[in-house]
């Protein structure tokens, strides 16, 4: 299947020079966003993983379908303020400012195997902060699952070395 043509190209958003991928086109298509899901699946199925961590909000859209598809439980990666018990906090840049990223300090135990789940990796900034977050937590990182990946940004040299989905590159 042709992702590249269910992504939407916008120019100067959120900030004049971005150009934004926008998914919500490939999630309005039912075979794209059926395709996607089983392709995540297809590529982590002997993964052996204990959680999915979705990075606020598009990968909660794909990461809880996927771990209900693994057997495995789904944790929210959020924004601040969002979660209601103590949690692991990591501060992290990205292209166009700077944000924070939370856990509930009770979502995995040390050891358990996560796969971090997002749309998009770019500069890398929201998908490090992830991983520091499963390393305050002392989790396994099994590895990073991306729908699109925008190589010229050098988001993979951010992160640690562990396996890299992606199933478009620009």
């Amino acid at each position: 299947m042709d992702l590249k043509s269910l992504i939407r190209d916008v120019p100067d958003f959120p900030k004049p020079g971005i150009l934004f991928r926008d998914l919500t086109t490939l999630l309005q298509n039912q075979a794209g966003l059926r395709y996607v899901v089983d392709q995540l699946v297809e590529k982590h199925r002997h993964d052996r993983l204990d959680y999915v961590a979705g990075i606020e909000s598009r990968g909660f859209i794909f990461g809880a379908p996927l771990a209900y598809h693994l057997g495995a439980g789904f944790i929210p990666l959020r924004k601040p303020g969002k979660l209601c018990r103590p949690v692991y906090s990591v501060e992290y840049t990205l292209e166009y400012g700077s944000d924070r990223l939370e856990m509930h300090q009770d979502a995995i135990q040390p050891g358990q195997r996560v796969l971090i789940v997002d749309d998009l990796i770019a500069t890398g900034g929201t998908a490090a902060a992830a991983a520091g977050l499963m390393a305050q937590a002392s989790a396994e990182l099994h590895g990073f699952a991306f729908i699109v990946e925008l190589a010229d940004l050098g988001g993979r040299a951010k992160l640690p070395e562990v396996p890299i989905t992606t199933l478009v590159t620009y």
